[in-house]
């Protein structure tokens, strides 16, 4: 890392919580997919999770379900 993305980390990390947050999904939106270093292995099964979603062979759930699910199991 440079000096100067060292020096921005430390503004960054120094900013609330909110604007962190806003901040890793603009950097992580900026990426391209071939510029994220991802193992053969998880860009197989990538691939295959998303043959099997086109396929019709695998359910989605949304992000709201999921997060009211995880939350009951945690509140238990």
């Amino acid at each position: 890392m440079t000096s100067a993305a060292k020096k921005l980390l430390e503004e960054a990390l120094a900013l609330p919580s909110e604007d962190r947050e806003k901040l890793v999904e603009a950097l992580a939106d900026s990426l391209e997919p071939s510029e994220i270093d991802l193992s053969p292995a998880w860009k197989t099964e990538i691939e295959r999770r998303v043959e099997a979603i086109e396929r019709g062979e695998s359910r989605l759930i949304p992000g709201d379900e999921v997060d009211a699910r995880l939350r009951a199991v945690l509140d238990r």
